[in-house]
């Protein structure tokens, strides 16, 4: 039961990354300090996504689960959790990158958007 619980555990801790590296940047307007470690994540998960690695987490949660007595899937992280909710078919290299390209592209946009705010202020 106790390996269920870490492996739920990690899913929700792999999620909130995954949410951290796509919309970190927002907590970085309120404290810019977290840009210490928004930043590398964004570059991690980007680097993730573009070159259809598949994250550390996912082969623990997966290990984790099968030391629970429950099954295995095959797969990342993001084909079994994420991309269900986003596309109702498999994850593709193509599917990938362009992910990769989301994580860039909205972080570039909210990074642009603190700079012009901070500039604002007198």
């Amino acid at each position: 039961m106790a390996f269920r619980w870490v492996a739920d555990a990690l899913v929700v801790f792999h999620l909130a990354f995954v949410g951290f590296v796509l919309l970190g940047a927002l907590l970085v307007a309120w404290k810019p300090w977290v840009a210490w470690l928004h930043v590398p994540a964004i570059a991690w998960g980007a680097l993730v996504e573009m070159n259809a690695w598949i994250c550390p987490l996912t082969p623990w949660e997966q290990q984790l689960r099968r030391a629970a007595g429950q099954s295995g899937y095959e797969g990342s992280f993001v084909d079994q959790y994420l991309l269900p909710v986003l596309y109702p078919a498999g994850l593709e290299p193509r599917i990938q990158f362009v992910l990769g390209i989301v994580v860039i592209v909205v972080n570039a946009v909210l990074y642009g958007w603190i700079w012009w705010r901070r500039r604002q202020r007198p």
